[in-house]
């Protein structure tokens, strides 16, 4: 809305990287509400057109009220209502109809403009999860891109509002990042010991809540990552920011059926936001590989479980992204993929003893968290509290296609194409049929469908999923 400063700079610069961008300037009458300072809101176009030059925009745009709403404000009301669950807690409840008037607007401007992507930042976490609910909700081909917050040296996230602010008020307003910041330790109620920071402060506390970061329902201690967020009046001037309580690292799940490309795309992922990847198939597969090195039958669990009792299976990352796994020390990186390997991983990895022995290493390495694991069951018997859950999965042909190519790239002979859909449809079914741990997609996960997605748009598809759960400022993208 005008008014820029350093934050709006970040955003901008941040954009540039990805191609040409547009600044819209609109204070938009249709998301104030009475009494509020629609007329005192600060405008300063001169300047915003040379600040947003010099952090690399391309063009500013300042379209007039006539032309967003040519037929006057009384015949443009807003046409999209945000749900209840998005607005009913946080500012929402303090602003009857102000998200209302937001989407309206966003909705205008990203038709007049059709853009590739939309990057606001996180200062308004509210605002943000519910513009990505608009762009969901239209099914419009744009991405949304969220930037960390900007703060002052006090940590005072930087807002057009805090020119409002008198000398002492400045001074007073950095109290608020501080109790937030400081409820990061307060234990299991950290909501009051924010209220009672801010109150003997000085402030008028509007609201200080504890909520889901993706759902925006409050929450409690259960919820590993939550949003700390608290609004406030200092003099006459309202002020608001949030804060990531996480009470580990973030822990993402990644399931599906054989072929669907999980490792791949995990691997990649997990580099990509500095997470540690754990190949849960691969231990299937050391595992299986070792049952067949001993001569053992893989339908038989009471010969299996004794080479269980010495198993030592390490999984180390080297340079490129490149995996190596160790079974007792043996370098079996290569032989684990195998199409022997392969036929028999869904037989081994179905006994009780094997994942039982497998989930306590596996629970055991994400206890803190900072990582995503791929697998069978990852979401729902191994990290069923994990913050991001996606059943991963594309059609039997496109997995036979994607297993061939493998397959002639390692050097192994490809079967027939019909084979390959054979074997994969019976692994399927021997998978979801299982009595231990059968494969199915947990109650929230989402199920991502790659037929005709590139590796890429994976990826960029796992990273919307993960942001819209953990904010930059909560967990940074790594700098590449």
């Amino acid at each position: 809305m005008g008014a820029l400063h350093a934050g709006h700079g970040t955003v901008i610069r941040s954009a540039s990287l990805m191609g040409p961008v547009l600044v819209s300037v609109f204070v938009n009458p249709l998301q104030f509400g009475p009494n509020e300072d629609l007329d005192q809101y600060p405008r300063s176009l001169e300047s915003d057109l040379v600040l947003a030059e010099r952090w690399g925009a391309a063009a500013l745009w300042a379209p007039s009220i006539e032309q967003i709403y040519p037929h006057g404000l009384e015949s443009h009301p807003p046409r999209l209502q945000v749900p209840l669950a998005l607005q009913e807690h946080l500012c929402g409840a303090m602003r009857p109809g102000h998200f209302d008037g937001v989407v309206a607007v966003v909705a205008r401007l990203l038709d007049l403009v059709r853009p590739r992507q939309l990057w606001l930042g996180e200062k308004d976490w509210q605002q943000l999860v519910i513009l990505r609910w608009l762009v969901a909700h239209l099914a419009l081909p744009v991405t949304v891109q969220g930037v960390a917050t900007v703060r002052e040296a006090d940590g005072l996230a930087l807002s057009s509002r805090n020119q409002y602010l008198s000398a002492d008020q400045r001074r007073m307003a950095a109290a608020l990042p501080r109790a937030l910041s400081a409820a990061l330790g307060a234990g299991f109620d950290p909501v009051s010991f924010i209220r009672r920071t801010l109150c003997d402060a000085g402030f008028d506390v509007e609201y200080v809540q504890r909520v889901d970061p993706c759902t925006l329902q409050p929450c409690g201690h259960g919820k590993a990552i939550s949003l700390l967020a608290a609004a406030v009046c200092c003099g006459s001037t309202r002020l608001i920011d949030h804060a990531f309580l996480m009470t580990r690292q973030p822990l993402v799940a990644i399931d599906g059926p054989a072929g669907a490309g999980k490792s791949t795309v995990t691997r990649a992922f997990a580099e990509r936001l500095g997470l540690v990847y754990l190949d849960t198939g691969a231990m299937y597969r050391s595992v299986t590989w070792l049952v067949q090195q001993r001569g053992v039958d893989p339908s038989d669990g009471v010969a299996i479980e004794p080479l269980l009792n010495a198993l030592d299976v390490q999984l180390q990352s080297l340079p490129g992204g490149v995996q190596q796994v160790l079974v007792n020390g043996e370098d079996v990186s290569t032989a684990i993929r195998s199409p022997d390997v392969t036929a028999s991983v869904s037989a081994v990895a179905a006994h009780r003893c094997v994942r039982q022995a497998l989930t306590v290493q596996q629970k055991a390495m994400g206890s803190k968290g900072g990582l995503v694991a791929e697998g069978r069951d990852i979401g729902t018997a191994v990290f069923p509290d994990a913050d991001l859950k996606v059943f991963l999965t594309a059609t039997v042909a496109e997995r036979a296609r994607r297993r061939a190519l493998d397959l002639e790239q390692r050097g192994f002979v490809v079967p027939e194409r019909a084979e390959l859909e054979a074997q994969i449809s019976e692994r399927d079914r021997l998978d979801s049929t299982r009595e231990e741990a059968p494969l199915m997609q947990a109650d929230d996960a989402i199920e991502l469908v790659t037929d005709g997605m590139d590796i890429d748009a994976v990826i960029e598809a796992l990273v919307r999923l993960f942001r819209e759960r953990v904010a930059e400022e909560a967990w940074p993208t790594p700098q590449r």
